[in-house]
């Protein structure tokens, strides 16, 4: 991480779970500036480039603005799933750890972002 970028995981929360072969990945930002920001740089592309060595057929961003968060459905993410996957993760539990560690461009304005403001 050079002090250009920050980690997702300085302004968001993440929960993760497996739909047979395919995972789920849920980015709940911590503030509203913070979603806003998640918004515009926290794509579709950028997970799926994130998680290429996973070897995912394809990634879809689902926005839910008004609980401030993402699902992100990755798809073939689990080779086969639990019954079938020899991975040590084969439910996909892990990726919302995993993804906290993805650098993004630090923004402007980091500091509001990791602060709390949702009712």
């Amino acid at each position: 991480m050079t002090e250009t970028t920050c980690l997702l995981g300085s302004i968001a929360t993440a929960r993760s779970g497996d739909k047979g072969n395919h995972a789920n990945v849920a980015v709940i930002a911590r503030s509203q500036a913070g979603y806003r920001y998640l918004e515009q740089v926290l794509t579709a592309e950028r997970v799926a480039e994130y998680f290429d060595l996973l070897d995912v057929g394809e990634v879809k961003r689902f926005e839910l603005p008004k609980l401030g968060s993402m699902n992100f459905l990755l798809i073939d993410a689990l080779a086969g799933g639990a019954s079938q996957s020899l991975r040590i993760d084969t439910q996909g539990k892990l990726l919302g750890t995993a993804i906290l560690d993805l650098p993004l461009p630090t923004p402007v304005n980091l500091d509001e972002m990791r602060a709390v403001d949702y009712p």
